[in-house]
């Protein structure tokens, strides 16, 4: 059987997480999530700068174990975000030189839904996620590359 690499791209807030559970539930692949392993790794430390080094650092680990699972016919499932196009190019790539199928599942929900999702979030944070200012959402908001119609195998409105 083929590998397949799903790759769960949005903004914080979008459902991301929800949707990669749900994939895992349902037997399609090992879940990754740069957030929550952060979060374990750092309990006490939310500072945003120290966080994204740290989520940067998560990620270059998750990425080395993908690449390992991929090429031994297992199936990942990586919720990261993926915000610009030529991250999302270099993942594909990759794991379709590892001999995987890569699926882009898009959750795409205007920036007005993300504030109110992110503010009922900030209120009590469920384990593995980050406190979001909707400072930070609006710049990352502008940041991110949405998928092209040719990128896209799974679009889900928030």
């Amino acid at each position: 059987m083929t590998p397949t690499l799903y790759l769960m791209c949005g903004l914080p807030g979008a459902g991301k997480t929800t949707r990669a559970r749900e994939l895992e539930a349902a037997g399609k692949g090992i879940l990754l999530n740069a957030d929550s392993w952060v979060c374990q790794l750092y309990p006490d430390d939310a500072e945003a700068a120290a966080r994204d080094d740290r989520k940067r650092h998560v990620e270059q680990l998750q990425w080395e174990l993908t690449e390992r699972l991929l090429s031994y016919g297992l199936s990942i499932i990586l919720d990261w975000g993926v915000w610009t196009r030529a991250e999302r190019e270099y993942l594909r790539q990759r794991a379709r030189e590892l001999g995987a199928t890569v699926r882009t599942v898009y959750i795409d929900v205007s920036v007005e839904t993300l504030q109110e999702r992110i503010a009922q979030r900030n209120r009590d944070l469920p384990p593995g996620t980050f406190h979001v200012s909707a400072e930070e959402l609006d710049a990352w908001a502008a940041f991110f590359e949405p998928p092209t119609h040719e990128e896209l195998t799974e679009v889900l409105q928030g």
